[in-house]
């Protein structure tokens, strides 16, 4: 099995635990370090799952999860896993079916492979370096539109409710939509041009996606256009943008104004 046939096996096996919890009305606690930040069974167990599935498979590639201990040696690591093994816990609380397993990998800091999964609406995104990107195993490819007011950007729930999103409203059009990675999938499927946060995020909510959008033709940056890479230190990037490639400069500049 090879590192994508594995992270979608490993992606299908998490996402069957979260299915089996959702909607049951688990406890949720918080993670308490991190603010507003939920956390239930399906994230730990979802967790534990990826990690006991990849380990046996790959012990020597280092490990990144939101649910696991971090430690510098994946520092020392050509190969690391970058995992969430469920994006979009406060959907998932909601019963809002837009969440995501997060399954990625990268080597000296560039996604190769990327799975992310939504486990309630049973889509499977796939993509690895060289072989393009897939939904369910079909082809995908970005969008081609060029015109930005004819754009679809998904945006965040929670921040539209913070009335974030306001001053682009007429820009394009805008559809909210729960989970940053799935989001971010979305662009890679072609079911929306762009999608951007001003945020901080992890390289965990961005990583497995990324690789879709890239694979399928499309760009991935931080807010001031630049590349992202992973592995860092500290794992986290001060916002992304993420589109079809073709709108991405006039986002980037819209987002300077």
């Amino acid at each position: 099995m090879d590192e994508l046939e594995l992270a979608i096996a490993a992606a299908h096996e998490a996402g069957a635990i979260i299915r089996a919890l959702y909607g049951t009305g688990i406890a949720v606690t918080d993670k308490g370090d991190r603010g507003d930040s939920p956390l239930t069974a399906a994230d730990t167990r979802a967790n534990e799952a990826l990690h006991r599935r990849i380990a046996a498979a790959f012990p020597a590639d280092g490990w990144l999860s939101e649910e696991s201990i971090d430690t510098a040696e994946r520092l020392r690591k050509r190969r690391v896993w970058i995992v969430d093994p469920l994006d979009g816990t406060k959907e998932f609380v909601r019963e809002i079916p837009e969440l995501a397993v997060c399954v990625g990998l990268v080597e000296d800091g560039v996604p190769i492979v990327g799975v992310t999964y939504n486990p309630i609406r049973e889509e499977t995104f796939a993509a690895a370096r060289g072989r393009g990107a897939t939904l369910n195993g079909r082809p995908v490819r970005v969008r081609a539109t060029r015109e930005l007011a004819a754009a679809v950007v998904l945006a965040s729930r929670s921040e539209t409710e913070r009335g974030e999103w306001r001053r682009f409203e007429g820009r394009f059009v805008i559809e909210r939509c729960g989970s940053v990675a799935y989001k971010l999938a979305r662009v890679g499927a072609g079911t929306a041009e762009a999608t951007f946060t001003l945020s901080p995020k992890s390289e965990w909510d961005v990583c497995s996606s990324a690789c879709v959008i890239e694979c399928a033709g499309g760009r991935v940056t931080d807010i001031a256009g630049h590349p992202l890479r992973y592995n860092q230190p500290t794992p986290s990037v001060a916002g992304i943008v993420a589109s079809n490639g073709v709108l991405h400069d006039e986002l980037l500049a819209l987002l300077r104004e």
